[in-house]
């Protein structure tokens, strides 16, 4: 079946729906939902009962960065500053020393195992070197298990930013398999600019995307999304023009954004939420369409071994070797270790030695492709177990739903308090984007008159307002009291 413009909508559709209702199923079973889509879409593929055919890996490679721009800002956007900060030096040595490490000394073992050359097996190594953590995620919460004290937001930070030290190692590798004249330093000055400009370009335009968010008047309130989006787009376009890596200056720009006060911000995160799934969903089918599982079937031996030896020895050298220098008990170091999901951005950094039309590309691709299957059944399915095992996880206490509980469910350690709004208040008559209010405090809902009201950025706060306040913790009321001049307690 070959897609034309007349049915592609359809097909489309159909295999969305198929993919949403086998996600809802598999929380039951404990098996990720990114192995379901990608199955979904090997399926529907022309090896499969569907019998679509799908071999450009151009466009598959180009919906994967468009959709790896949405999941890595949304998951910007998601991340609190708060959280991570404590473990903000871990998450960076794994999310970088980890990445380099866990690719070295898998390459080195593809190397004495394959006939690869050392730099055609480095570059495998740099493929699957990062992690992707949304089904592990989403396996904990099926299991109703969460993590203890910071473990959670240290494993959060690591696979939102170890993409793109990924990114940096599997383009360097590539060049050095294409141009095999260059030495292994020649790739340095790469890295470093890649780095180093992809962190200034993030914060940058981080500043001015929060200044023109909140200073452009718009009509209506759905286009601020939109806005955003443009806005994600021209950070990673512009980061890439000038030589810095997109992936990493769209991740900070949006971490910087979620911890800011912007108009419309509910509506911005919502959308940003739903459309993360979209593009999951959207990236998962398409690279289950481009695989030929025909063609991997000889590569399964090798290809288990190789994925073997990731889980068992690479990641954990990367994480052990990355946080020696830290406090942090064995038991957590090797749950970390195995939470090492390969998903769906290692199948779409194979396809760039597809595209530059190197010897083993198809080798390359087939491989890691399935390296990714095999560790979202090994690890994906047991990660509620191995948590529980090592004595990290607790379960989470079951509540009565109150008003207040709904309110709460989207964040539900969050600390709430209803504040009333007096004459003497200085948040008289000003709006809530000119509060400065507190990075981790956000204003749910205002009582008045007997109505609740949920606010945006633009709302103004009226004498005798009654303030629904969500914050981290209790002692973060006292800069909210301050900032509202309020004598509430």
């Amino acid at each position: 079946m070959n897609l034309t413009i007349e049915n592609i909508l359809l097909v489309g559709s159909l295999l969305l729906l198929v993919s949403i209702l086998a996600g809802k199923t598999s929380y039951k079973f404990g098996v990720p939902t990114l192995l379901l889509f990608l199955g979904i879409g090997m399926l529907a593929g022309s090896d499969g009962i569907g019998g679509i055919l799908f071999d450009d890996p151009k466009l598959a490679q180009f919906i994967g960065i468009v959709s790896l721009n949405f999941i890595l800002f949304s998951g910007g956007l998601d991340t609190n500053w708060t959280a991570v900060k404590p473990i903000l030096r871990e998450g960076i040595m794994l999310s970088t020393l980890g990445v380099l490490l866990t690719a070295v000394s898998l390459g080195t073992f593809v190397w004495f195992v394959t006939d690869f050359t050392i730099y055609e097996s480095l570059l495998l190594g740099s493929i699957v070197s990062s992690t992707d953590a949304a089904a592990v995620f989403s396996i904990l919460r099926s299991k109703n298990l969460a993590l203890k004290t910071n473990l959670r937001p240290t494993l959060e930070l690591e696979s939102g930013s170890n993409d793109p030290m990924a990114y940096v190692l599997t383009i360097a590798f590539l060049t050095l398999v294409i141009n095999q004249d260059q030495s292994f330093i020649s790739i340095i000055p790469i890295f470093l600019q890649q780095m180093l400009l992809g962190g200034i370009a993030g914060i940058s335009f981080g500043i001015s995307s929060k200044y023109i968010i909140n200073k452009i008047k718009l009509d209506f309130e759905g286009l601020y999304p939109v806005l955003v989006i443009t806005l994600m787009f021209i950070t990673f376009s512009a980061t890439d023009f000038i030589g810095g890596n997109g992936f990493l200056s769209i991740y900070i720009c949006a971490v910087y954004l979620g911890n800011q006060d912007l108009i419309h911000k509910k509506t911005i995160l919502k959308m940003f939420d739903g459309l993360a799934w979209l593009m999951q969903i959207v990236l998962f089918l398409t690279l289950g369409l481009l695989v030929f599982p025909s063609q991997i079937i000889p590569y399964m031996g090798i290809g288990l071994l190789i994925s073997v030896f990731l889980i068992l020895v690479a990641r954990p050298v990367g994480v052990f070797i990355s946080l020696m220098f830290f406090k942090m008990r064995l038991k957590r170091r090797f749950y970390i270790s195995w939470v090492g999901l390969r998903g769906a951005v290692p199948i779409v950094f194979a396809t760039y030695p597809l595209l530059a039309g190197i010897d083993k590309a198809h080798m390359i691709f087939n491989i890691v492709f399935f390296i990714s299957v095999t560790s979202i059944l090994i690890q994906g399915t047991t990660l509620s177990i191995v948590a529980k095992w090592l004595k990290v996880g607790v379960p989470e206490t079951q509540k009565k739903l109150s008003p207040t509980d709904l309110l709460l469910a989207e964040n539900p350690k969050a600390e709430m308090k209803e504040i009333l709004i007096t004459p003497d208040c200085m948040a008289v008559n000003k709006k809530i984007v000119e509060l400065g209010f507190p990075k981790n405090a956000i204003i749910a809902m205002i009582k008045r008159e007997n109505s609740y009201i949920i606010p945006n950025g633009l709302t103004q706060i009226e004498d005798q307002d009654t303030l629904i306040v969500l914050a981290d913790r209790l002692s973060i009321f006292e800069e909210v009291y301050k900032k509202l001049k309020s004598n509430s307690n």
